[in-house]
């Protein structure tokens, strides 16, 4: 397991800028538990060892000896997977891709349309001219360049993105300034007197977390804080779509609770839960949160001390910078996807760029939570799914010869408001405090927007 002590020891000095002991995290199992030429199964190990060492510092922070920490290969790889081995009382869940959503070809390419919520579903085929069905919206893109449909759907308000290769992605200004960025750009936010952690024999015992993400990344980001002790609460809305096989999967272990931020009661309530807040999660598209009053700045201001993560598809520089994205977009527009790809994109096995971001800002949260109790200051993460990109390119690649993930040790029952759930067990074992939820997931909008005994 050398070259994952390597990937490891790196991974941590770029999201904590510290160094690492080689042999801190025991691995076990193989990497060619998935498919592919991308090291995925070592960037979801690797992922789940530095999120599970940040929590061990929290332990330690307390006084508490942790132990040493440990990862099996096959269990992160299947954390990456989670939401392809849910069960709802015995059943999938649902499907978790819409039928707009998917590859098609062009005139000149491939282009990837991400339809899964309404409004963008809508937008593609406003874009294209046609009724939504995909007979209809596959002509349409067919008789059109993948560069313009891509273009045309994205100023219809709707997610495209062209396939081009590596080369063409790294000459491109995106592709140049997302390799400028850190991995996880972790700043302080101001001044503020040490926090100390709250009693509690977890690594986030007492510690709230708000979170105002969707889809994948952001949640998984919530739902690793929860399974580590966090009081997580979901704000979502009930005019917005969702896509219920994910909310079940990363619902785990949160309560959920919505507001409408359009109004001025919703904005008013939001920022009482900020001020009660330890941690403060958001995906919206860049500029989108800024735009209701709740910019980066004004929330410090608000709750000083306050760690603040932000979560967005192509990064925080350059032209694509407020382009919005998800990471089956992200995989064409930056290449993934065309490697060993002899006529079609091809997918990496799981939604890496998602879950591995998710797992990073949990990371770096705890990273930064570790920091305000030792130097106070409040502090503002930035991740985005491109530049997550970058970093599983540079782990290298393997023989895409794979076999999958042995389930049997993997998976367990809890019970959910939505009925039984099978999932896969939170990996990462950490002997004086192994992280598990509590509970299932909530209903959306269950729970009432308040941290408790407020």
């Amino acid at each position: 397991m050398a070259n994952l002590d390597t990937d490891l020891g790196e991974l941590w000095r770029a999201l904590t800028g510290e160094p690492l002991e080689p042999g801190a995290v025991a691995f076990t199992g193989a990497e060619s538990v998935l498919p592919g030429p991308f090291r995925v199964a070592a960037a979801a190990a690797t992922s789940v060892a530095a999120t599970t060492l940040a929590a061990a510092e929290l332990l330690r922070l307390r006084g508490v000896e942790p132990g040493r920490v440990s990862v099996d290969l096959g269990h992160a790889a299947a954390a990456f997977r989670s939401e392809r081995y849910l069960l709802v009382d015995g059943g999938p869940p649902g499907d978790v891709w819409a039928e707009l959503s998917g590859d098609y070809r062009a005139a000149d390419g491939w282009v990837r349309l991400h339809c899964n919520y309404p409004q963008h579903a809508a937008a593609a085929c406003r874009a294209l001219g046609v009724p939504e069905s995909r007979e209809a919206v596959t002509e349409a893109v067919a008789a059109r360049g993948a560069w313009q449909v891509q273009e045309e759907v994205l100023a219809a308000g709707g997610a495209a993105a062209a396939l081009r290769s590596r080369a063409d992605w790294l000459a491109h200004p995106q592709g140049r300034a997302v390799t400028g960025l850190p991995l996880a750009e972790l700043t302080r936010t101001g001044h503020a007197a040490p926090v100390p952690l709250p009693d509690s024999g977890r690594p986030l015992g007492g510690v709230r977390v708000l979170e105002l993400t969707h889809v994948i990344a952001g949640p998984v980001a919530g739902r690793t804080l929860a399974a580590h002790g966090a009081d997580v609460l979901h704000i979502g809305a009930a005019h917005l779509p969702v896509v219920r096989p994910l909310v079940i999967d990363t619902g785990l272990g949160k309560r959920s609770a919505w507001l409408d931020l359009r109004t001025d009661a919703g904005r008013d309530r939001l920022w009482a839960l900020i001020a009660g807040a330890d941690v403060f999660i958001q995906s919206f598209r860049p500029g989108a949160l800024a735009g209701l009053g709740f910019s980066a700045d004004r929330l410090a201001a608000a709750r000083p001390g306050l760690v603040q993560i932000e979560l967005n598809a192509y990064g925080w520089a350059g032209p694509w910078a407020g382009r919005r994205g998800f990471d089956s977009l992200v995989q064409l527009a930056t290449g993934i996807a065309a490697e060993g790809a002899a006529d079609a994109p091809v997918p990496l096995p799981a939604q890496a760029l998602d879950h591995a971001t998710g797992w990073l800002a949990a990371a770096v949260a705890m990273t930064a939570l570790r920091r305000r109790a030792a130097e106070g200051g409040g502090w503002r993460a930035r991740l985005a799914l491109a530049r997550t990109g970058e970093w599983l390119d540079s782990l290298g690649g393997k023989d895409p010869a794979a076999t999958e993930p042995d389930l049997t040790a993997l998976l367990t029952t809890t019970q959910s408001q939505f009925g039984e759930l099978t999932h896969v067990r939170a990996p990462g074992a950490l002997p004086a405090s192994n992280p598990q939820w509590t509970h299932g997931s909530p209903l959306p909008g269950g729970d009432s927007p308040n941290w408790p005994r407020e």
